[in-house]
């Protein structure tokens, strides 16, 4: 397995074969206490396991199924809750932006700057991210195959930003279905940045139930178990203390009372994988 590169934010160290990182939080900020509350409890959970944490909530879901779907709070009220858990808790925060627009007031707030699925080949978007000197992590488009991706952070390091992680989040699979070939964490890896993934969204049935994506929550420590296996650097995932009743991707979200023990399991794996 190589060895990627390096990226540090803060005191989470991802990629250079460091143990694994945890990406999330919830889907998308509901309100204040409860972005707060999330974070807080993610918080203490990694702290038990000594597991990295980079804290992730959606400020504007600008992709849903339906026009009638929550989308959060908007930029700027969205940005001020994420400044709160980041200085309060001390935090890297993790957030998609979704136009060129966005980036500025965006860098000013996030360690981490995501570009969504649906934008990985906006050159303007990449290369305007880039330059933002921020942390890019770039999820893998459920259209590309995995060597596609070495194009895209190639737009990004030629823009003189060499922090790039990239997210794989399943291949679309006919319709309303996705899948994880689980060779694209190698290839993926043979870029040379830090590879992550998104394990709750890979099991998502996008628009599965008509006016909004359904998802398969039930495979989501299978997919994990594999993929930390696979060898990766860092584990994504959309976590809710009640999904049933989250505002979006509640069908696809781990339970946070479920959270510690998949972490033990996904924690000890990554402990045998890198010690080869």
């Amino acid at each position: 397995m190589g060895v990627t590169r390096e990226i540090i934010t803060g005191n989470v160290k991802i990629g250079a074969n460091r143990p694994l990182v945890l990406i999330a939080g919830p889907c998308v900020i509901e309100n204040e206490a409860a972005t707060l509350r999330h974070a807080e409890r993610l918080m203490a959970i990694c702290n038990g396991l000594s597991i990295p944490l980079i804290f992730k909530a959606s400020y504007d879901k600008a992709n849903r199924t339906s026009i009638g779907a929550f989308r959060g709070p908007g930029l700027k009220t969205g940005l001020a809750i994420l400044r709160k858990v980041k200085d309060s808790l001390s935090l890297p925060v993790l957030s998609d932006i979704h136009s060129i627009e966005q980036i500025a007031p965006a860098a000013e707030v996030l360690d981490v700057i995501q570009i969504p699925a649906f934008l990985c080949r906006q050159t303007d978007l990449l290369v305007a991210a880039a330059k933002s000197g921020r942390i890019i992590n770039v999820k893998k488009g459920q259209f590309l195959a995995p060597w596609d991706m070495k194009n895209v952070a190639g737009k990004i390091s030629a823009s003189g930003n060499e922090n790039i992680i990239l997210t794989e989040r399943g291949a679309s699979f006919g319709y309303n279905n996705l899948v994880v070939d689980m060779r694209s964490f190698p290839v993926l890896r043979a870029t040379g940045y830090p590879v992550v993934f998104d394990a709750t969204h890979s099991v998502q049935l996008p628009g599965g139930q008509g006016e909004s994506s359904g998802g398969q929550r039930e495979f989501v420590e299978y997919l994990s178990r594999a993929a930390v296996a696979a060898g990766i650097d860092g584990i994504f995932m959309e976590v809710h203390e009640d999904p049933d009743n989250a505002l979006c991707d509640g069908p696809n979200s781990i339970p946070l009372g479920e959270l510690p023990a998949l972490l033990k399991i996904l924690k000890s794996l990554d402990a045998v994988v890198k010690q080869r």
